[in-house]
């Protein structure tokens, strides 16, 4: 009897062979469109074994704009991000919290978070019996990728090698909000949680690894922590090369993850991580596909 998309995600995961390689496809709104008709042609030969829930938040009122089209957008946090491409995310110009002293400031979007949350497992619930696709959260803890929305690319590379009072704060802010999201998430029925950050330059980690063990390990650790409680695989993302954190990836116990693959040492990664962590995809997106 065929595998279910299901089946196939859990047994690669779990290094168990499943009958085929399971298929999964990120794309932006640029690749929707300026190649519709492609897009829609893979995805008919290759459709995708992961699935999605049901929408449970809440809109915020601090929202204004949209995140993929020329312009200013302001994010559920109050952040301000321009883009100057129609179908790419922005980038944050104007911090919201230009001095680390302000860090009381940040308001977490607690407004969008399920207000009942008995109906919303509910409704997550049904949509995880009625499809037989491997279901992530909806929801992506990334602190680090938020800490820089929040105080700009190079306040938060300064505050991570020079910490000052109200960085650690700010952290906990960010991470506390992440952890109550994961709270309710891990009492539904889906397959998997997912966090993410992106953590790599072209050639090296964007921060000395030992700072990225002292500040962030922990948070993920608790992440994955409270996913493996309730039965949860744990995914992470992350760009760039990042081969000096995949042992602390494996060791707090994250299941699968997504990296760029392409711009590290392969060997190097199949002897530190064959068999203790699942490679979650990654074609070479810097050499073949802008050549295809």
């Amino acid at each position: 009897m065929p595998q279910t998309p299901r089946e196939i995600v859990r047994d690669c995961v779990r290094f168990a062979s499943p009958e085929r390689i399971p298929r999964d496809l990120w794309t932006l709104p640029w690749a929707e469109a300026h190649h519709p008709q492609e897009l829609s042609a893979i995805l008919r030969r290759f459709p995708p074994d992961f699935g999605g829930v049901p929408a449970v938040y809440h809109p915020s009122a601090r929202v204004k704009g949209d995140p993929y089209a020329v312009g200013e957008y302001v994010d559920e946090w109050g952040c301000t991000f321009t883009s100057i491409q129609a179908g790419v995310i922005g980038e944050v110009r104007t911090p919201l919290v230009a001095d680390i002293a302000d860090w009381r400031r940040v308001e977490p979007p607690l407004e969008t978070l399920p207000r009942d949350e008995a109906a919303a497992r509910d409704r997550v619930n049904a949509a995880c019996a009625a499809s037989d696709l491997f279901i992530k959260a909806g929801c992506c803890p990334r602190p680090w990728e938020r800490y820089q929305f929040l105080r700009g690319s190079q306040n938060s590379m300064m505050d991570i090698m020079m910490p000052e009072a109200g960085t650690a704060d700010l952290l906990r802010v960010i991470h506390e909000f992440y952890l109550r999201e994961l709270d309710f998430w891990v009492t539904t029925d889906v397959d998997a949680i997912m966090f993410m950050d992106d953590w790599g330059g072209q050639r090296q980690l964007l921060i000395p690894p030992d700072r990225w063990c002292a500040l962030f390990k922990p948070l993920y650790q608790e992440y994955c922590q409270l996913g493996h409680a309730h039965g949860k695989l744990v995914f992470m993302h992350s760009d760039g090369h990042i081969a000096a954190i995949y042992p602390h990836l494996i060791e707090i116990g994250v299941d699968a993850v997504n990296s760029q693959l392409f711009c590290m040492d392969l060997a190097q990664l199949a002897a530190t991580a064959k068999g203790r962590i699942t490679f979650w995809g990654e074609i070479d997106r810097q050499h073949i596909l802008p050549a295809a």
